[in-house]
């Protein structure tokens, strides 16, 4: 389903080759318009920011946006499971359904990276990924909630994927909070935009953001 593709690229951190592509997503969107409960114009409001917004604020405002606030971030099982060591089995279950699928995840971020998650939706029949969407729609569902909390545009897309979720979304708790020894042990260092490394058991690759990414999160910290 391309509606998971467009999604995805509309939740990457803002660049001008992708965003040149704007009206070609929402035509996508358009396309889809009966499986995807009219996506485009439920997602307008993002639509009409990133083409009214010029590139430096875009990508200022989402560092702002998910790099700065945990409560917004696009990873999944840290909303599930904060720095516990479940979120390292979480990460290797996940990989292990990218690759039946022969999907390969090693040059991008961690696998429960929202936008990686549904570039993997979009190349699945639909029936299967729908089911897939079902399995994170609690998350998804959460992180549109504080992002329309919090007057968000983002909000917008997490609240399409709700709607096509064939799983009613349910409340999720706060995820546990544990001491710095614990998170160090098992969390490689973070302060340089690498994102950390699952430890013990199998290893998930630790990827940094791209350049122009990690300027726009240390400009916003000055």
């Amino acid at each position: 389903m391309k509606t998971f593709k467009v999604i995805s690229l509309l939740l990457c951190y803002p660049e001008s080759d992708w965003l040149a592509a704007l009206p070609e997503l929402e035509a996508a969107l358009a396309e889809e318009a009966e499986s995807n409960g009219q996506a485009a114009p439920r997602m307008t409001p993002l639509f009409a920011q990133l083409r009214e917004t010029n590139l430096i604020a875009l990508q200022e405002s989402y560092v702002a946006t998910f790099d700065r606030n945990p409560s917004h971030s696009l990873h999944l099982f840290e909303h599930i499971h904060g720095e516990s060591r479940d979120r390292g089995s979480a990460m290797i279950d996940l990989l292990q359904e990218y690759w039946k699928y022969d999907f390969d995840a090693s040059a991008s971020e961690l696998p429960d990276y929202v936008p990686l998650f549904l570039e993997f939706l979009s190349l699945l029949p639909d029936e299967e990924a729908l089911a897939l969407l079902g399995d994170a729609v609690h998350v998804i569902a959460t992180i549109g909630r504080k992002l329309d909390a919090n007057g968000s545009p983002y909000a917008t897309a997490f609240q399409v994927l709700e709607a096509m979720s064939p799983v009613v979304a349910q409340e999720l708790t706060e995820p546990p909070v544990h001491d710095m020894d614990e998170a160090m042990e098992m969390f490689g260092p973070t302060m340089d935009g690498v994102e950390p490394l699952m430890n013990p058991g199998p290893q998930v690759s630790v990827v940094q953001m791209p350049a122009s990414r990690r300027q726009a999160a240390a400009a916003t910290t000055h």
